[in-house]
């Protein structure tokens, strides 16, 4: 079945060429995109929307979250308001309730905040395991999530739990957990920070996680200068994500690893640094000297509960310098990029996401405004009209 959706004020493509078409049209048959174009060139279709002069562009690719969780944080939350310094160690207190919460209940808790997310205009997202930091929980984790998300990650390198030693969990993590969860993830990061692993420790959950046939992530640079970009660069990591606090040395090296084809994309986390009152990532800086930027929500239950990439979007460009057209593209098509989702067609026979083009998957979003400049315009206000995920209506 073939939908036609007409009378678009603006589309917004974030294709190859960036494209922004006026009184535009697009067309879909079943999950995939086969035509785009002026309005009054549209084929016929089985089913026509009237976009009414709506604004319509790339579902969000949300390429950062941690969704498989049980339990409440808000307390911690309180107390950093009030002005106390955040630490990793939060992480233990989501996976003592992760590991107590049956599959039932943790999958629907799953289902809910993935069909919040989508609510906003999410069409893609990645989520991570992380919360269960032992073989059995871990493995739980990655099974379910991976019933439910389209990207899944090993996060297993999260912290280290109560009541074992570093180098004997990381056994743990680079032996019967990484081989408990290969079924279910195709992702492997590593908590690379102050108060989780160091550089030694990360490199070893990175080769080890590679020489498994997992693409690599790094969680680096949130909390203050260290190794996690350096590492990211040098496993040719798909994305390192906070980037908060970066050295001359760590732009040049994200830089030089798009000098020769595909490189390491700096996933900023906006939503996560006001949380946690850490500085902005500097997504203007990076953008400037040629390094690809996604944005992502990092939802999580302790330092960004929100899957709200609107939110990641406005804040880009109110307080990061970042235009309504790098920004929307940031949301889209990096983290399409960050995922290795944004051309063609994969080995595995997934169509691209994050930009509008014929043979790419039809995830659409559709704006109650007239174009997506209301997203920071407005900020805060529902603009989410319809959503349509893989050609299909939500």
């Amino acid at each position: 079945m073939s939908t036609l959706i007409t009378n678009i004020g603006e589309l917004m493509t974030q294709d190859a060429e960036g494209r922004i078409l006026h009184d535009a049209a697009v067309v879909f048959e079943g999950e995939r995109l086969s035509w785009i174009g002026a309005a009054a060139s549209a084929p016929a279709a089985d089913d026509v929307v009237d976009a009414g002069g709506r604004a319509v562009l790339p579902g969000w690719v949300d390429s950062h979250s941690h969704l498989v969780f049980a339990g409440d944080r808000t307390a911690e939350f309180t107390a950093r308001m009030a002005g106390e310094e955040y630490t990793a160690g939060g992480i233990a207190v989501t996976t003592g309730a992760t590991r107590e919460t049956s599959d039932y209940d943790l999958t629907r808790l799953l289902l809910g905040r993935v069909a919040e997310a989508v609510s906003l205009g999410t069409t893609y997202l990645e989520t991570k395991t992380g919360y269960g930091l032992d073989v059995e929980h871990e493995a739980r984790s990655a099974r379910i999530a991976s019933t439910v998300v389209d990207e899944v990650t090993f996060l297993g390198a999260h912290l280290v739990p109560a009541g074992i030693s570093a180098a004997d969990y990381l056994d743990l993590v680079c032996g019967p957990m990484l081989q408990a969860v290969l079924p279910y993830v195709s992702w492997a990061d590593v908590f690379c920070e102050t108060g989780a692993f160091d550089a030694e420790q990360s490199r070893r959950v990175l080769e080890a996680c590679k020489a498994a046939g997992l693409g690599l992530r790094v969680h680096g640079n949130q909390l203050g200068e260290g190794p996690g970009v350096q590492l990211a660069v040098e496993f040719g990591a798909a994305s390192v994500d906070h980037v908060n606090y970066l050295s001359d040395s760590d732009v040049d090296a994200l830089a030089g690893s798009w000098s020769a084809g595909r490189g390491t994309v700096a996933t900023c986390l906006p939503a996560c640094d006001l949380s946690t009152r850490q500085p902005l990532a500097p997504a203007r800086r990076l953008l400037d000297v040629g390094v690809p930027v996604a944005l992502a929500s990092n939802c999580n239950p302790g330092t960004s509960y929100t899957s709200s990439m609107p939110y990641c979007v406005t804040t880009a460009v109110l307080q990061m310098g970042l235009s309504v057209s790098e920004a929307v593209r940031a949301a889209t098509y990096g983290g399409a990029l960050a995922l290795h989702r944004e051309t063609g067609e994969d080995v595995d026979g997934a169509r691209a996401v994050g930009s509008i083009a014929v043979g790419h998957r039809a995830d659409l979003q559709m704006l109650n405004a007239p174009s997506a400049t209301h997203l920071a315009y407005r900020p805060g206000m529902p603009l989410t009209h319809s959503v349509w995920r893989a050609g299909t209506a939500q």
